[in-house]
């Protein structure tokens, strides 16, 4: 599987599911499930790739902002959510974390306390895979690096989140007035 077709799976998946993370994950297994394992297997491999790639300490910071929090499971459920918005969305996020502002649900769960997670999404590939051929996906040989987050910065300190991600800060570490 090439990195344009798992997120064109996402892309089906996405389609006509209400937007909500739970039944984009639900539908991308059952879009994955009806091709060959080995595709599973390729999806698996890039969703571990698109993770890694992900695995960054601003996005961190954005998702603990967001969240009011975020635990090492908390981020790779925050990812999860992330994936499910689509690539575009993803790969501006990774590229600029306070980019994340910019959506419409970020911006109302200032407001609302509404925190983004999908752990469903992150099992894809194992439902998939057992629903396809009644097995474990297979284990996977190929480590997929990922990155030293030695650069952390302390999270809850407001100024420095004001100084990284100016626009998340301005929403969720100053929240706006009703």
């Amino acid at each position: 599987m090439r990195t344009d077709d798992f997120w064109q799976l996402i892309d089906q998946a996405r389609a006509g599911g209400g937007g909500e993370p739970e039944a984009v994950a639900a539908r991308a297994v059952a879009l994955l499930a009806e091709r060959d394992p080995a595709e599973i297997v390729g999806y698996a491999h890039h969703q571990r790739r698109v993770l890694a790639a992900s695995y960054r300490v601003d996005l961190w910071g954005a998702a603990y902002l967001i969240n009011g929090g975020a635990s090492d499971d908390g981020f790779e459920y925050f990812r999860g959510w992330l994936m499910t918005q689509g690539r575009a969305v993803f790969a501006k996020a990774v590229a600029d974390p306070d980019s994340l502002a910019e959506l419409p649900q970020v911006r109302a769960a200032a407001l609302s306390g509404e925190e983004f997670e999908c752990e469903d999404m992150l099992a894809v590939p194992w439902e998939a895979h057992r629903k396809a051929t009644a097995t474990d996906l297979p284990a996977q040989r190929d480590p997929v690096p990922v990155p030293d987050l030695n650069d952390f910065w302390d999270f809850d300190d407001e100024e420095e989140a004001r100084r990284r991600l100016p626009r998340l800060a301005a929403l969720f570490a100053e929240p706006p007035l009703e």
